[in-house]
């Protein structure tokens, strides 16, 4: 009867929604292979993007503990440093709140304690909005190349002087194409995810996506190109193809 017993509990165990979510977090999407060369924090082994209706979770899997890795302090904010995990999708940047076909529309959870860049939020909840950008959060960033950054290197496109784009309700009053919406990231395990609302399912149909972990730099001297990619560590594709579908 004890047999009985054990073996029927761990069968339902292993049929309960909660089993069957850790032991599938990693199935679709893109499947990546490790490698030794990157940081564990942000080796690559699994990206993903998932609907129902519409809301769409972003999902990363790494070899290592997710989040477990962030910038040194640099002491000011020119030359400070980013990292991120990304995921470049082909969801026009218009949707969000920017100008038709304004770049590579990106969703990015990111880290860099040497400035904060969510004014409306607290994410350390100590009642003080302007100190928590070494805290994990969230952005939509518009990408484009710019060989300012370096040979093939992208940016977060800068905003000219004088002009006038059109940018989300939620955009932190940087001269870049970069909004701070607040939703949350979960960072736990070797899993990064985070829930994003759209304001229709049509949004998401038949959007591709990739996975990148990177590096980021504020320029040295504050001025155009403001924010570079610097450090592309790993990507899920390998050639940032984009051969997700949602």
């Amino acid at each position: 009867m004890k047999t009985l017993t054990l073996t029927l509990a761990i069968s339902a165990a292993l049929a309960s929604p909660l089993a069957d979510a850790h032991g599938n977090k990693h199935q679709g999407g893109i499947q990546a292979d490790s490698n030794n060369a990157v940081r564990s924090a942000f080796d690559i082994v699994h990206a993903k993007v998932s609907a129902k209706g519409n809301v769409a979770t972003f999902h990363m899997g790494v070899k290592g503990a997710a989040g477990g890795a962030k910038p040194a302090l640099n002491g000011k904010l020119g030359g400070a440093e980013a990292y991120a995990y990304v995921w470049p999708t082909s969801i026009n940047a218009y949707e969000v709140g920017f100008d038709k076909d304004a770049g590579i529309l990106a969703l990015a959870v990111a880290s860099h304690p040497d400035f904060d860049d969510t004014p409306l939020f607290d994410e350390n909840n100590d009642n003080d909005t302007g100190n928590d950008g070494g805290v994990w959060h969230s952005h939509w960033v518009v990408l484009v190349p710019d060989e300012r950054c370096g040979p093939g290197a992208l940016t977060v496109k800068d905003i000219p002087e004088g002009s006038n784009p059109r940018l989300p309700a939620t955009w932190p009053g940087l001269p870049i194409l970069l909004d701070s919406p607040g939703w949350d990231p979960v960072l736990e395990g070797d899993t990064v995810e985070i829930k994003v609302p759209f304001a229709s399912a049509d949004v998401l149909s038949g959007v591709s996506y990739d996975g990148v972990t990177a590096g980021l730099r504020v320029n040295a001297n504050i001025h155009a190109p403001l924010f570079c990619v610097v450090d592309v560590m790993d990507v899920a594709s390998g050639d940032l193809s984009l051969p997700g579908k949602i």
